[in-house]
């Protein structure tokens, strides 16, 4: 299983002058027969300033505490503290431990489940940031690690009584319990100075191994075999800094198991989403054949460049000729009053009100001539003072998008003007102004036959806009039937459609507001005298 190579190696001026003066005496004639009272032999001193060990999985390797400890079998209460004895006399009169400063802790030893919690709060371990135990931290440290052994995982989810509405209060006990499911292991380190080892004070936590029933493997710290060495810095007086390099030395994955496991990868992504479809289903709920089922979810975002404030939209729907609604679909609605807030140079009141809508196209006959016409939302903003009175701000409209998908319209207003001083004085001190008996009159008549709308002599202000989120879905049979062929398909998107001339038409009416606006603020920024001059001239040339 997994297999790291764990070195320590002490950084500190005593260890490197050490180093320096061995190297000193190695590369002089005859330095063997060299002594040196400071030193102490060549192994000697290598293994106090560093150690390099292997480890394997849940391998228990005695620390210098450990051996004195298991020596006594009076010390010895427990199996596990038994078995330990007999491998320490095993030890002992073998050639002893290999390991000298690095040994570990198993998933069996009672150290391990608060082992973590301790060294975060006794030890420093020098990274980035400094961390500290946190709440939740604590209280899991108390909590047992269960094995794997002693419970099976099984991945099935139960199909009924997901939800225990009555629960027992054993069954309280047994279920509201942290379960982990994970086997750990801790690669320690004892960094005392020389003569010093074998005390608890100076064991310090170098490397964190767990595993799961799935075969995730977490080492942490991770493995830094291109990467700067991790510092450990001991506490007390002498506060020495140590590196620690951890590699991983498992052996790589032959090419027959890597296809082997992404066959297990593909046949698992194909299980999951065997699984979702189950979830979903596979037949989805179809319109009837020549029926376009139109979904829109809409926000009203905000309202902008309104005279007063406090205001509120009145919105309804139309729906032209072939269309149709459910019975209980609600065509009209009303926001709450929101108050504007300054935003750059305007007040922009923010209402943030959703609603949702669906209707139902049929098609009679399918003309090419004739392009049906969409729905349309008329809106109406209004502002309400202190006093309850109440004043027409705006009129508008929306057509509905014949691309579905998200879109972001802004709608600008207009309201009738009355023109006078009375008529500005009634508005100010008592409220109320013109309005439209006929709100489709914002844009064409539901009502008119003829073939040109005059609207010579109506006298309107341009007030403000409001912003729409829509999120608009379309359904259809026609959509999915891959067996229909090119010139029905477009058939039938322009009998739903015919937004290739709709947004054509209004791309050029834009495009002329746009060159009129501009043409507006070129001739607003020039003197009055040169604007004069110009008119002049334009007049002369017509002449």
């Amino acid at each position: 299983m997994t297999t790291c190579r764990v070195r320590v190696e002490r950084v500190t001026s005593t260890a490197a002058l050490s180093k320096h003066l061995q190297q000193q005496v190695l590369s002089q004639p005859g330095g063997g027969a060299i002594e040196l009272e400071t030193l102490t032999s060549r192994g000697q001193t290598e293994g106090d300033n560093e150690e390099e060990l292997e480890v394997g999985w849940q391998e228990k390797l005695f620390s210098q505490y450990e051996m004195e400890l298991f020596q006594n079998e009076s010390a010895c209460q427990t199996p596990l503290d038994r078995q330990y004895h007999t491998e320490v006399k095993a030890l002992n009169k073998a050639k002893g431990r290999r390991n000298k400063r690095i040994f570990t802790y198993t998933d069996h030893d009672r150290y391990t489940s608060c082992l973590a919690l301790q060294q975060l709060t006794s030890s420093d371990l020098l990274s980035t940031t400094k961390s500290s135990p946190t709440f939740l931290a604590e209280r899991m440290a108390s909590v047992r690690h269960r094995r794997q052994d002693r419970r099976t995982m099984d991945g099935s989810v139960p199909k009924s009584k997901i939800v225990n509405w009555e629960p027992t209060a054993e069954f309280v006990k047994s279920s509201h319990v942290v379960n982990n499911a994970m086997q750990t292991m801790h690669i320690m380190g004892d960094l005392a100075p020389a003569g010093r080892m074998g005390q608890k004070e100076n064991e310090y936590l170098l490397v964190t191994i767990k595993t799961d029933g799935s075969g995730t493997v977490i080492v942490k710290p991770d493995f830094n075999d291109d990467k700067e060495p991790y510092r450990i810095v001991t506490a007390g007086d002498k506060r020495e800094v140590w590196r620690l390099t951890v590699k991983n030395m498992c052996t790589p994955m032959q090419p027959e198991e890597k296809e082997r496991e992404q066959n297990v990868y593909k046949d698992l992504y194909v299980r999951h989403k065997e699984y979702l479809n189950s979830l979903v289903g596979q037949d989805f709920e179809m319109p009837p054949v020549g029926i376009l089922r139109y979904m829109m979810n809409a926000e009203i975002v905000s309202a902008k460049g309104f005279e007063y404030d406090n205001l509120y939209i009145h919105f309804f729907m139309e729906l032209p000729n072939n269309w149709s609604s459910l019975p209980f679909q609600t065509l009209s609605g009303v926001t709450q009053t929101c108050r504007a807030k300054t935003l750059g140079k305007e007040n922009v009141a923010f209402f943030s009100y959703p609603f949702s809508f669906e209707a139902f196209y049929m098609s009679e006959k399918e003309s090419e001539e004739s392009i049906p016409q969409w729905p349309v939302i008329y809106f109406k903003v209004l502002s309400l003072d202190s006093w309850q009175r109440f004043r027409t701000e705006g009129y508008g409209y929306l057509l509905f998008p014949a691309v579905p998908g998200k879109q972001t319209i802004t709608c600008h207003t207009w309201r009738p003007l009355q023109t006078g001083t009375v008529s500005a004085l009634r508005r100010f001190f008592i409220g109320g102004s013109p309005e439209l008996e006929d709100h489709s009159y914002v844009r064409i008549p539901g009502t008119f036959k003829g073939e040109r709308l005059s609207r010579f002599g109506f006298c309107t202000e341009t007030t403000g806009s409001v912003t729409f989120n829509l999120h608009c879905i379309q359904q259809a049979r026609a959509f999915v039937d891959a067996t229909m062929l090119k010139k029905r398909r477009q058939n039938v998107f322009d009998q739903l459609g015919g937004f290739s001339q709709q947004g054509a038409v209004c791309t050029i009416l834009e495009a002329f507001q746009r060159a009129r606006k501009k043409m507006q603020d070129a001739r607003e920024s020039l003197p009055r005298d040169l604007v004069h001059t110009t008119s002049q001239l334009q007049v002369e040339s017509s002449a």
